[in-house]
C-alpha cells in the first residue's frame, strides 16, 4: 500500500529527521578516526614501538601545559624544550600538582602544533592515554614516550618543519568508582566523631 498525502510527508520527514540524527551519531567517531588516521588538527599517531631508522637530523620538541577554566591542579612541563634525532625514542614528563584538599581527577586532551607535524609525531606511552587521580596535597611526574617518524623528511610540507609543540590541557573529570565514596566515607567519619 503506498502512502499518499499527509502520510508521505510524514514518513518522509521522519525518515529525514532518523537520518540526520544517525549521521550526528556518527560524526564524532568519524572525525576523530579521521584525525588520528591522518594528523589533521595536530592529533598524534600512537605506536607500540619506535621505529627501526634513527636519522642524524634533529628536532627540536617544545612543551606546553595548561588548565581549563574549571581544573584546580597545577600542572606543567617539566623541562620545556629538547631536541631529539628523528626516529629517536624521547621521554619528557609533566608535572602535575593538587594543592586543595580533595581527590581530584582529571583527563588531558593533547595536540601538536604545526597541525602538519600531527601525522609523523608518534607516542607510544602517555600519561593521556588514562585518567589521573590526585589526592590532596599529591604531586606527581607523568611521563610521554614519542618519536618523530623518519618519513617526515620526505614529505612535501614536514620537511620543512624544524619545531614541533606538544601541548596538553587538562580538564577535570568525574571521580572513578571507588574514589567518591572513600571521600564520603572520610567525611561522614570526621562529621561522626564530632
Amino acid at each position: 500500500m503506498a502512502l499518499t498525502g499527509p502520510a508521505r510527508t510524514v514518513a518522509q520527514t521522519v525518515g529525514v529527521v532518523v537520518l540526520m540524527g544517525g549521521l550526528a551519531w556518527a560524526s564524532v567517531p568519524f572525525y576523530d578516526w579521521f584525525c588520528r588516521v591522518t594528523g589533521f588538527g595536530g592529533v598524534t599517531g600512537v605506536s607500540d614501538v619506535a621505529p627501526e631508522d634513527v636519522l642524524d637530523q634533529t628536532i627540536k620538541v617544545r612543551f606546553d601545559g595548561s588548565l581549563n577554566n574549571y581544573m584546580a591542579w597545577e600542572f606543567k612541563p617539566v623541562v620545556r624544550e629538547m631536541e631529539v634525532r628523528i626516529g629517536e625514542t624521547g621521554l619528557a614528563f609533566y608535572e602535575a600538582y593538587n594543592p586543595t584538599d580533595r581527590p581530584i581527577a582529571g583527563s588531558a586532551s593533547y595536540n601538536v602544533t604545526p597541525y602538519q607535524a600531527g601525522g609523523f609525531f608518534n607516542k607510544i606511552q602517555c600519561f593521556c592515554f588514562e585518567e589521573q587521580v590526585l589526592q590532596p596535597g599529591e604531586r606527581v611526574q607523568m611521563p610521554v614516550t614519542f618519536y618523530v617518524d623518519p618519513e617526515i623528511v620526505d614529505d612535501r610540507d614536514g620537511k620543512h618543519i624544524h619545531t614541533i609543540t606538544l601541548s596538553y590541557t587538562f580538564y577535570e573529570i568525574d571521580l572513578p568508582e571507588g574514589y567518591a565514596s572513600v571521600e564520603d566515607a572520610t567525611t561522614n567519619s570526621d562529621t561522626s566523631l564530632n
